[in-house]
């Protein structure tokens, strides 16, 4: 059985999306932001040192004596879950299609991620951060406009197939529309951000999930 150690409003939400569509059994363990500093409780360091989610438990694996295993990080998750179902929406088949993938893969929290943080410290730094934020979302342009491009000619990040690479940009894209320029004047990926809310996959996990603001 898998565990997902769930945080409100965060990036382990995409786990319990992969878990629907790969139709993996798991339990959700859900932990609420501190209201004054929306940082993750203290409850998260008992299950891994660092104490942020996503986290998860397969009480099914890992050595006879501790009869279980702790995979922490959002990727690293990923291609644990898939490996487990067998590649169920790993890697495709074709060549260019695996490059694509791995990319994806890793771009989404490699390279999106750390400008959409900087622009959040720069949105509660107020009056202070107000010169930071033109430049940052100027440069985070720049990834919008190549992402619309990429998918100008194919359906999914990866190539023609839904794949986890597509989850794993949700997160990041989804941030985009709430507070990072991403709107209709890019039309392929908010048709993206459209069809993956559409999945039902999607809608149960949200169920399983709780409250998640950047749908």
């Amino acid at each position: 059985m898998i565990i997902v150690h769930h945080l409100e409003n965060s990036r382990s939400q995409r786990i319990l999306w992969l878990l629907e569509e790969l139709g993996l059994p798991y339990e959700v363990q859900r932990y609420q932001r501190d209201r004054r500093t929306m940082l993750a409780p203290p409850e998260l360091a008992r299950v891994h040192p660092l104490g942020k989610a996503p986290v998860i438990e397969d009480t099914g694996a890992g050595p006879a004596s501790e009869g279980r295993r702790v995979v922490a990080e959002t990727g690293a998750i990923v291609e644990y879950l898939v490996e487990k179902a067998e590649g169920h929406l790993g890697p495709p088949a074709n060549r260019e299609a695996v490059l694509r993938y791995r990319h994806f893969l890793h771009y989404a929290e490699g390279s999106l991620m750390p400008p959409l943080f900087a622009l959040l410290v720069v949105s509660r730094l107020g009056l202070l951060g107000r010169p930071a934020r033109a430049p940052l979302l100027a440069m985070y342009a720049r990834h919008l406009d190549w992402l619309e491009r990429e998918l100008a000619d194919r359906a999914w990040f990866a190539g023609d197939e839904f794949s986890a690479a597509d989850i794993m940009m949700s997160f990041p894209l989804e941030v985009s529309r709430d507070r990072a320029g991403l709107g209709a004047e890019r039309p392929n990926l908010i048709d993206w951000l459209e069809r993956i809310h559409a999945r039902p996959a999607y809608a149960a996990a949200l169920q399983k999930g709780g409250p998640y603001v950047y749908r």
